[in-house]
């Protein structure tokens, strides 16, 4: 049996406003399946014999990938990284990880939010591909292209293998649309996919041969570092020195053992807006929209309402996405400089860059409702038994309206349970904790005021979810 290696990191800058920093497309149900593109991932794989999935991802995520896992019952672990150092890196903690956890697997390494028209297909190439892996190849999944494409690397063919596969004659970076056009022609070039399967050990010896750096800071990584049942933490010192590498560079470019298999899936990696109103169904006019939307002599495009009503008059080849606190609109061809979008928003220290404004923690979630000088309100909802840390703020006041269900609360030396209707207030600087003891969730107002709102003006004294005592997770 093989074992899923799942990236499950990311920028969120592709498809913003919906993606974010801190809830990058992978998390997002972006089709109205019900499923998340990390679960969508995951279920793949269910119709074939698999070992439980090692997943790869930051610290910021861990919540959101252990809740998903729970909805799906699939027992997983995920390697914390504390840095993102790109694809080689990665995949060499999960090597190691898997080496010390089992006999020598073979991996198969997945990003966590492609699509696949034909999954079925996807599943036959990895019976070719664990056959090749058993033998020490390193076997890449290529994509037929069924358009010449200028946002894909290419993998041109060589020699042919047994089993549908070819040896990899090279790869090549992002060719103009002309290059691209005669790429196609040839016939001799599928899209590069960044799918693989690899046995552990034999990763680990291409990458001692070919990237030795990657491979030790990795090594010092995991020793320093530490571990549970659910969340392996790398140190942050070792891994943040690790050189920045992709599988390609690194590895994949100088071994002598690489090969690659066609597959023709119907794959997208939905790197852009336009990518998924092309995989979206549409109406009679190229249309796809989601939410309270009404389109008027609008043609070919994706509008996105999750919380107000949008009307378009007279649109064509346009992208237009609603939510709660942004808007994009862009015409489908520029939907590759949203990055652009959202590197302003980056250098101008934005929220929106990072955050929604409504924000899901381990105990519940929280939304803000309004903003203004000096003063920050928000809704706060805490499952029922959860609680948030024992925490105080330097710069803030808090004062709690409890909506609906029952709160504790500890004030200072105080301890109070408060009910439907009832409030209390928290000085600056007074260490204070909130918690749901009831069986229904609890709901309450929080009107913040002082000098500064920052989510990181908070220092943590205990917490049942791990986090460390300050820094910017709020609550």
């Amino acid at each position: 049996m093989f074992t899923p290696v799942i990236m499950a990191g990311g920028s969120g800058s592709r498809l913003w406003p919906l993606s974010r920093k801190n809830t990058p497309k992978q998390f997002l149900d972006l089709n109205n399946s019900g499923s998340t593109l990390l679960q969508l991932t995951l279920s793949r794989l269910a119709p074939v014999e698999h070992h439980n999935p090692l997943l790869v991802s930051n610290e910021s995520h861990r919540f959101q990938i252990a809740e998903q896992l729970r909805q799906l019952d699939i027992s997983g672990r995920v390697i914390l990284e504390p840095a993102s150092r790109n694809t080689a890196p990665a995949v060499a903690l999960a090597a190691l990880t898997l080496l010390q956890q089992q006999d020598d697997p073979i991996m198969l390494i997945l990003a966590s939010d492609h699509h696949f028209e034909r999954p079925e297909a996807l599943l036959e190439a990895l019976d070719a591909g664990q056959a090749l892996a058993a033998e020490g190849k390193l076997v890449t999944f290529g994509i037929v292209p069924d358009r010449p494409e200028t946002g894909y690397g290419y993998i041109c063919k060589g020699e042919p293998l047994t089993q549908g596969a070819w040896q990899i004659d090279r790869f090549t970076e992002k060719p103009d649309a002309q290059t691209a056009e005669e790429y196609v022609r040839s016939g001799h070039y599928l899209w590069n996919s960044g799918m693989f399967m690899i046995r552990a050990s034999t990763y680990l010896q291409e990458l001692e041969a070919h990237a030795p750096e990657i491979l030790r800071h990795c090594r010092q990584a995991l020793d320093a570092g530490t571990a549970d049942p659910d969340f392996i933490r790398p140190d942050a010192a070792a891994f943040e020195a690790c050189p920045d590498d992709s599988i390609d560079y690194a590895v994949m470019e100088h071994t002598r053992s690489g090969c690659v298999i066609p597959l023709d899936a119907g794959w997208n990696d939905i790197g852009s807006w336009r990518a998924l109103w092309e995989i979206s169904p549409k109406d009679q006019n190229g249309n796809h929209s989601t939410g309270d939307t009404c389109l008027i002599d609008t043609e070919n495009s994706l509008v996105h309402a999750y919380h107000r009503y949008v009307a378009t008059l007279g649109l064509q080849d346009c992208i237009v996405v609603e939510t709660k606190d942004a808007v994009l609109v862009a015409d489908k061809n520029h939907c590759q400089q949203v990055k652009d979008v959202v590197a302003e928003l980056k250098r101008n220290a934005r929220r929106e860059y990072a955050d929604h404004s409504h924000i899901l923690r381990p105990w519940g979630e929280f939304d803000t409702i309004d903003t203004g000088h000096r003063y920050q309100v928000k809704r706060i909802t805490v499952q029922p038994g959860e609680q948030l840390s024992l925490q105080l703020h330097h710069h803030r006041a808090e004062h709690w309206i409890v909506v609906s269900g029952t709160a504790h609360v500890i004030c200072g030396d105080q301890t109070m349970v408060l009910s439907e209707n009832q409030s209390t207030y928290i000085p600056v600087g007074v260490k204070h904790r909130l918690g749901n003891p009831g069986k229904i969730p609890l709901e309450v107002i929080e009107v913040q005021s002082g000098n500064y709102l920052g989510e990181d003006d908070i220092v943590r004294f205990t917490d049942i979810y791990g986090r460390c005592c300050s820094g910017s997770d709020n609550s």
